[in-house]
């Protein structure tokens, strides 16, 4: 009769326990604890995640036998990418082992490669044997019959492991939100490389505009258009581009041209300016005597500049933190490359005061840079400092003879006493003509003449026309924007100058996703080494400590309980 009653009790929990577990699945709800919330996405990338209205499958390819660091990098891509699944169910992901299977890594390398997706190749050391083991840290998101790679990695020359992975692990929901912008939003935004005023060849700017050209629409335009038809170049400028890229100029503007950039710019065009005030290159001292004189460049630009805020002086910047040189010294047969400071070679840590230039792991490096002075005179335009020079800084100015020479002299600080000088300069607002209340080079008539602007705007100035040029290999092939072809040393230009078109073509999201800090805890490897033992000694030893302690006690009282 118990028995009887207690069965209808048992059926009802159990029935009981399905109902709750169904409504706890309707109600299913996650809760990031960490301090930095470090697996809630960001608003920019929910608003991109959002847009996916139809399956999204991700493969990633880092699985296998991993190292500690890389074991890390694959459970925080795990991580991420539950939470944008959970998010949006039209994502699914997929993570693999590309060489399972007993399959050639060789042959799998070649294949990756093929596909942009360079393997990493690593040292391992296991049973006190040396082998190298092959990752590809990629991963491919495919939608809608299209598929891209994406990278799990963000490489940074001369970092530890654990500094490379925490690098990678800040830029995963970056690098694969950025991904599904390019799959959703392809090039919607034009950008215009202005050419025909001496500007710096394809082959030296490549690197920059093959990454952007991922993203957004790249197209050559030609001011020479201006003499023949400023009217129509002006409405092709306004009507198809969102930004116009003037890098590293060498000829002047004429009147016709700048009025046309002018009435681009208070139109709402926006603009990233890469200006040498200074004739003077490295190449130059490449010769017999390594001199060469640095003198001033005109290039009818000084109205324009002052109108909107700014004056680019024709000063050079000499820094103490520099970038080295890399000579040849010795003769003949002994001759060898040895890398000398070369303090016209600025090397700027890029420091979290804007978006632009948020996480950027790297200094940057400018080459015989200007000084940009900022003007008082716009109320109406904003002006930022994003990149300035270190406090031991020295101004010259030219004419001047530069000489190799000078490597050999130590400088004293009492030189180098300018402090900081601006290099690089954001500007944003609502801008005015500098042909405000000025006889015009020529006469608009389907196109109204603006004074000052309707739509706010953005520009960037740049005081260093080759902050955008990638070096070159012996084969003339373009290298990766940042790294020195001759010191082997990778510099933080590209990364700067991807943020700098992200945040003036308004892409602020991909930009804020940028500036979230993730802290990760890394073990102290010196302090680890140093504690070892009375680490050693507390884990291991005092356990066994109290377990003898423990054993005596017991042993004791079980002994007084039979004795009796």
């Amino acid at each position: 009769m118990k028995t009887y009653k207690k069965i209808p009790a048992l059926v009802i929990a159990i029935i009981a326990l399905i109902l709750v577990n169904y409504l706890a699945s309707l109600a299913h709800q996650r809760y990031d604890l960490t301090q930095d919330k470090r697996y809630t996405l960001s608003d920019p990338a929910k608003a991109i995640i959002d847009q996916i209205q139809s399956p999204l499958i991700i493969d990633v390819f880092l699985e296998g036998d991993l190292q500690p660091e890389f074991k890390k990098l694959q459970n925080e891509t795990r991580y991420l990418l539950e939470e944008i699944s959970n998010y949006n169910p039209n994502v699914s992901f997929a993570i693999s082992n590309p060489v399972e299977d007993d399959a050639d890594a060789n042959i799998v390398a070649q294949q990756f490669a093929s596909f942009g997706m360079t393997p990493l190749p690593l040292t391992v050391r296991r049973n006190g044997e040396q082998t190298t083991q092959t990752l590809f840290p990629w991963a491919t998101a495919n939608h809608n019959g299209k598929a891209i790679p994406i990278s799990l990695i963000k490489n940074i020359a001369g970092a530890s492991p654990e500094q490379f992975v925490y690098a990678s692990i800040q830029n995963l929901e970056y690098a694969f939100i950025d991904g599904f912008n390019r799959l959703l939003n392809a090039k919607t935004k034009r950008i215009a490389v202005l050419k025909d005023n001496g500007e710096l060849p394809d082959a030296k700017i490549a690197d920059m505009f093959l990454k952007l050209g991922e993203t957004y629409s790249i197209a050559s335009f030609p001011m020479d258009a201006v003499s023949k038809d400023p009217e129509k170049t002006l409405q092709a400028l306004q009507n198809t581009f969102d930004l116009v890229v003037i890098a590293k100029p060498t000829k002047a503007f004429t009147d016709e041209q700048k009025f046309v950039l002018d009435q681009y710019i208070l139109n709402g065009g926006n603009s990233l300016w890469l200006i040498d005030a200074v004739a003077m290159e490295n190449d130059s001292l490449r010769n017999a005597d390594g001199k060469a004189y640095a003198f001033q460049r005109d290039l009818n630009l000084n109205d324009l500049f002052f109108k909107y805020g700014i004056r680019i002086n024709p000063v050079l910047i000499k820094d103490l933190y520099s970038a080295p040189l890399s000579l040849a010294t010795g003769d003949g047969s002994q001759s060898k490359y040895q890398e000398l400071p070369w303090f016209y070679q600025p090397v700027v840590p890029s420091f979290n005061t804007h978006p632009i230039n948020t996480n950027i792991e790297r200094p940057v490096r400018f080459q015989y840079a200007n000084q940009i002075e900022v003007l008082n005179n716009t109320p109406s335009v904003e002006k930022t400092i994003l990149l300035t020079s270190s406090v031991l800084t020295k101004l010259e100015g030219v004419p001047k003879e530069i000489s190799l020479d000078d490597i050999g002299i130590e400088p004293t600080e009492e030189d180098y006493q300018a402090g900081p000088q601006p290099l690089a300069v954001l500007l944003e607002g609502a801008f005015e003509s500098a042909f405000k209340n000025r006889v015009h080079p020529f006469t608009l008539d389907s196109v109204r003449f603006r004074e000052s602007a309707t739509n706010p705007s953005k520009m960037v100035v740049i005081a260093d026309g080759d902050f955008i040029s990638n070096d070159v290999d012996s084969k003339g092939n373009p290298l990766e924007l940042g790294f020195d072809y001759f010191t082997r040393k990778q510099y933080g230009n590209k990364e700067f100058l991807l943020n700098t078109v992200n945040y003036l073509l308004d892409d602020n999201g991909l930009i804020n996703i940028r500036s979230k800090e993730i802290a990760l805890p890394f073990l102290d490897t010196p302090k680890v080494v140093n504690t070892i033992n009375k680490w050693q000694a507390l884990t291991i030893g005092l356990p066994l400590v109290f377990l003898l302690i423990f054993g005596g006690v017991f042993f004791v009282l079980r002994k007084r309980r039979y004795a009796r």
